[in-house]
């Protein structure tokens, strides 16, 4: 599994692999049904904590990207992949939101504010 950590991220070590999971979902990378490698696995081909990935992997199974089976590994849940972009879209607009307000108080112009996003989106 392709998966990269950046120590320079702000973001904790289990929310990237989490979203990078959850973007293999999402992309169809890794499909309904598909095994993920156990968190012992993950943590040594990663060099991390196998408590971080059992934190990713909690996250994931929470937010319903995976299912977890007791002796037999977690694997890519059987859900409505229309349901899952919807909830991320959710996701968005809300952080979407308040970026608009806080610019708005900042005086940022909707220009602005769309160059930033192109910037972040990466063109």
């Amino acid at each position: 599994m392709d998966i990269l950590i950046s120590n320079a991220s702000g973001k904790p070590i289990y929310d990237q692999i989490a979203t990078q999971i959850k973007n293999m979902i999402i992309s169809g990378q890794l499909a309904q049904g598909d095994s993920l490698p156990s968190m012992r696995l993950l943590a040594q081909e990663l060099r991390i904590s196998v408590i971080t990935t059992k934190r990713a992997y909690e996250e994931l199974e929470r937010d319903g990207f995976i299912e977890s089976f007791p002796g037999k590994g977690s694997y890519v849940a059987r859900r409505n992949m229309e349901f899952i972009r919807e909830e991320q879209l959710k996701k968005v607009e809300y952080y979407l939101q308040q970026a608009v307000e806080l610019a708005q108080s900042s005086g940022i112009t909707m220009e602005e504010l769309l160059e930033l996003i192109r910037l972040q989106y990466g063109d």
